[in-house]
């Protein structure tokens, strides 16, 4: 079952996802990655905007087609099965929310050029490998002839090797400030690191980056407000893609288990494994059906501290199944599933980096139960 397939829209949309990962993605471009160091693919980027899917959270008014979560999911999830590593979530739900509680002109036609996929925005927040939440924020904003001097350093910043430049949070003397910088803005350089599917991740460096005032998207409340919005609604998304993950996972371990033959029968006759493999099934649709109400949830604009609580549950659970689900893909598979040719590998990798992203199950179980008991103190109080 596919996410919201209560919908006849919903279900075309993930019949096209599904049609256009078995045209244009495949494994071999995957395994190529760490090699190639290019984990973004300009034209099929192009394809995501003609078919409208980068435009899926941005408003009518800037080109987009205004959709909610649980569209952007089925995209999501339709992606994951592919492993296809093009940043999705990072760039049209992580930044796109971000830009669309900015403000000024600026905002409208970065939305509108993410939508055409002309422009690649990214978000720069995390400055700490446990700060998945952007709470500390180290990078200073300085004023400086009608804008800031911003100097420091972000970590973690997915989709960085094709952005076109950066939404950016520092602090300063009013309050948290969202900035957009360039990637060619002077003082600002880009570095990459390696992640364990093959794709990288972005370390962005600003050394006294001058940003006019026209280029400040949100301030104080505004900002963290946009901030805090985007990056739920982003694990939300990410853990769609976990389950498109771990969907495709559980099928490759099936179809192995019905034809790798041990002792004169298949593997898949003995009891035991079956046994695992129902367990594991169970684990997927538990976290399906969390995902599933969650982005209900999410869709009905709840207020902040629902939300939160909505997204933790979410990731927490997706982020644990996958990994559950694709390590015991490695051991349906026996010797084989070590070796670099068997490409169920390759979705342990992608669900150990997606279940970390944006805060693992650990994190957002301890933010839940954060959250919960101050909910408890002021129903008490």
């Amino acid at each position: 079952m596919t996410i919201s397939e209560d919908s006849s829209h919903a279900g075309m949309l993930a019949q096209s996802v599904g049609d256009f990962v078995k045209r244009g993605a495949d494994l071999p471009r995957v395994r190529a990655l760490p090699q190639t160091h290019a984990d973004f693919d300009a034209a099929q980027w192009r394809q995501l905007a003609e078919l409208g899917w980068l435009g899926i959270l941005v408003p009518e008014s800037c080109c987009g087609l205004g959709l909610g979560l649980a569209e952007a999911a089925i995209v999501a999830e339709g992606l994951g099965r592919a492993l296809t590593p093009e940043p999705y979530t990072a760039v049209a739900v992580l930044a796109a929310r971000v830009l669309e509680q900015s403000a000024g002109p600026l905002r409208d036609e970065l939305l509108t050029g993410l939508a055409s996929g002309e422009r690649v925005p990214v978000l720069a927040w995390q400055e700490q490998a446990d700060d998945f939440g952007g709470l500390q924020v180290a990078t200073t904003a300085t004023p400086f002839e009608g804008g800031y001097r911003v100097s420091g350093e972000k970590q973690f910043v997915i989709g960085a090797g094709a952005a076109d430049g950066y939404l950016v949070t520092a602090n300063a003397a009013d309050g948290l400030q969202l900035l957009w910088v360039p990637r060619s803005a002077a003082g600002c350089t880009t570095g990459r690191q390696p992640l364990a599917d093959g794709r990288s991740y972005g370390t962005l460096t600003l050394k006294d980056v001058v940003v006019p005032r026209e280029q400040v998207l949100a301030s104080a409340d505004a900002a963290r407000a946009a901030l805090n919005r985007a990056l739920d609604h982003a694990a939300v998304t990410a853990s769609a893609e976990l389950v498109g993950i771990m969907k495709r996972a559980n099928e490759m371990s099936l179809d192995y288990m019905k034809t790798r033959v041990q002792f004169g029968k298949p593997i898949g006759s003995f009891q035991a494994l079956q046994h695992r493999a129902v367990d594991l099934y169970i684990q997927q649709e538990l976290a399906d059906a969390v995902l599933r109400d969650v982005i209900r949830q999410l869709d009905g604009a709840p207020d902040e501290q629902t939300r939160a609580l909505s997204a933790s549950r979410a990731k927490s659970r997706c982020a644990d199944a996958a990994l559950a689900v694709t390590r015991a893909a490695i051991q349906f598979h026996g010797a084989i599933g070590f070796t670099e040719d068997c490409d169920v590998g390759l979705y342990v990798k992608r669900a150990m980096t997606v279940s970390a992203w944006l805060g693992n199950g650990r994190n957002h179980r301890a933010r839940y139960a954060r959250l919960s008991a101050k909910v408890l103190r002021k129903e008490a109080a």
